[in-house]
């Protein structure tokens, strides 16, 4: 049975934790998918880890409803979200469009950074499409080259994420990313607010868990987050596969008899 917002709201009345990752193309998804991956989240992390930008402001609506099609035809059973990119979704009618497109791109909902500064467009969305809030540290509106700072530090800026999510909450939005938080403020929002929080880098007291899949996978390696875990090592794989085809190739080697028609 597909995966939809509500499935997730069950689960967190359940106490069962959910599990969400970054995906890009047809074939990670359906991989995905077959893992039991309960949400699939198009990222603009896509501008960095696969288009090679230095961070993720130059991504385009193109760029990403591109990828969003390509997950959406692996036809999962996980919810398939789509991020609304920087300057997206600046005033009420950009982002009913824009969310409107990444619909017809075959998304099941659609994700923006903030938290009482954009509670009026997420209550201007959620009548038409499931949104996925997202609070914390919020990396489009991080200057480039500044740097990402851990947030909830102080008792002000704990106090703050607090109402942020609960005005996401109240707008009407479905789940909430809480990014690069300290765990304890983490888990005095989770509790603070009924719908599901997604942590990365914010503990494990948040309903479940996001990571971007090129981190987890140790395919990216231009630099590691503390707090991705990797789970494979697959850059150093790829590596190895792609000097044993070379040497091959050029020793005579491949193709041999049993590759050849």
């Amino acid at each position: 049975m597909k995966i939809s917002p509500e499935t997730l709201c069950a689960m967190k009345l359940r106490g069962e934790k959910i599990a969400a990752l970054t995906a890009y193309d047809f074939m990670t998804a359906q991989i995905m998918d077959e893992a039991g991956i309960e949400l699939i989240l198009v990222g603009d992390s896509l501008g960095v880890v696969v288009l090679g930008y230095e961070n993720t402001l130059p991504v385009t609506m193109e760029e990403l409803l591109h990828h969003t099609r390509a997950v959406a035809r692996a036809k999962p059973r996980a919810l398939i979200v789509g991020d609304l990119p920087f300057r997206s979704y600046e005033t009420l009618e950009q982002a009913r469009h824009n969310a409107s497109q990444f619909q017809l791109a075959g998304a099941d909902a659609v994700k923006l950074e903030g938290g009482v500064a954009v509670a009026e467009r997420v209550a201007a969305l959620t009548p038409r499409v499931p949104v996925l809030g997202h609070i914390g540290l919020l990396p489009q509106s991080v200057p480039a080259g500044a740097g990402f700072r851990v947030q909830g530090r102080t008792a002000e800026s704990a106090a703050q994420l607090v109402r942020d999510a609960q005005a996401i909450e109240q707008a009407g939005a479905f789940a909430l990313v809480i990014e690069c938080t300290v765990a304890e403020v983490a888990r005095a929002i989770t509790a603070a607010v009924k719908i599901p929080t997604l942590g990365i880098g914010a503990g494990n007291g948040c309903d479940g868990q996001i990571l971007v899949s090129s981190d987890m996978l140790g395919q990216f390696t231009r630099f590691t987050p503390k707090h991705a875990k990797r789970y494979a090592n697959l850059a150093a794989e790829m590596r190895r596969a792609f000097l044993a085809y070379r040497e091959e190739v050029e020793t005579g080697k491949f193709p041999d008899p049993d590759h050849s028609f």
